[in-house]
């Protein structure tokens, strides 16, 4: 039976700070596992949308403060999507791999040691609840109502004892939302120049296109962003904007002062 919740309007309904709401979202029921993978795949969406269009306009940035031509842009900012996507998708793959795999041997163990010995495993979880402000009472009839069974007994150890939540994670999928996600969003900043190599005919200035793009598109990503650190949209517009800039005029910078080498 799902939860008798909607996590999404629940946070919605702290974000506005309206207890009404609260109620309600805490009365309807909701699939929150789909929630949460929704979430997920939005973590990776948004992250290596972010990582794209950041690093592709500072290639761009570069080239247009050495002067170079239009040509080169479009070689190395290619080059930059596929290279640094994949490298991206692949430490996204091997992360999410490595902490699945953490994750099931130390429940394992928890199994092992509540199997084995667990006098002692009630006694941990006794002193963390006690800690938590517990008394020790208290805490012992918490403990002993978990014990009767034995997977909830193993998942409080995992989430109290070391803080590991139960995932269903998987390694290809956010790797392939991430490489996508990088690819789509870091083309953005090339549309304008890709546009003025295939239609020679209109005549506009390819950076400052290619910088209202990437500008109108961080805003959009960092507004974005807000469906998962649940801060104010605005804020974290202008925030993601604002890095987003800086990291380009320092390109812009570089290759300004570096253009004499090339």
């Amino acid at each position: 039976m799902p939860p008798s919740r909607d996590l999404q309007g629940a946070r919605d309904a702290y974000r506005n700070r309206d207890p009404k709401a609260s109620v309600a979202a805490h009365s309807r029921r909701a699939e929150e596992k789909h929630q949460q993978q929704h979430g997920q795949y939005l973590k990776s969406a948004v992250y290596g949308g972010l990582d794209g269009i950041v690093t592709t306009f500072a290639v761009v940035a570069g080239v247009a403060g050495a002067e170079l031509n239009a040509g080169i842009v479009l070689i190395l900012g290619f080059a930059n999507l596929i290279a640094d996507g994949l490298s991206m998708a692949v430490g996204d793959y091997l992360s999410t791999k490595s902490e699945l795999e953490y994750e099931k041997a130390e429940r394992e163990r928890e199994r092992w040691e509540i199997e084995n010995y667990p006098k002692g495993e009630k006694r941990e979880l006794v002193e963390l609840y006690v800690e938590k402000g517990l008394n020790e009472e208290d805490a012992q009839t918490v403990v002993d109502i978990f014990a009767r069974n034995k997977e909830t007994w193993v998942e409080v150890m995992m989430v109290e004892e070391l803080g590991i939540v139960r995932t269903d994670e998987s390694p290809l999928r956010n790797a392939v939302v991430t490489f996508l996600s990088f690819a789509v969003f870091g083309l953005i900043p090339l549309l304008a120049y890709v546009v003025a190599r295939i239609l020679p005919y209109l005549q506009f200035d390819t950076f400052v296109v290619a910088a209202a793009l990437t500008a109108a598109t961080l805003f959009a990503l960092g507004a974005v962003k807000v469906r998962i650190t649940g801060r104010n949209w605005l804020k974290s517009g202008l925030e993601t904007l604002a890095v987003g800039g800086i990291a380009a005029a320092a390109a812009f910078l570089v290759g300004r002062l570096l253009g004499g080498f090339a």
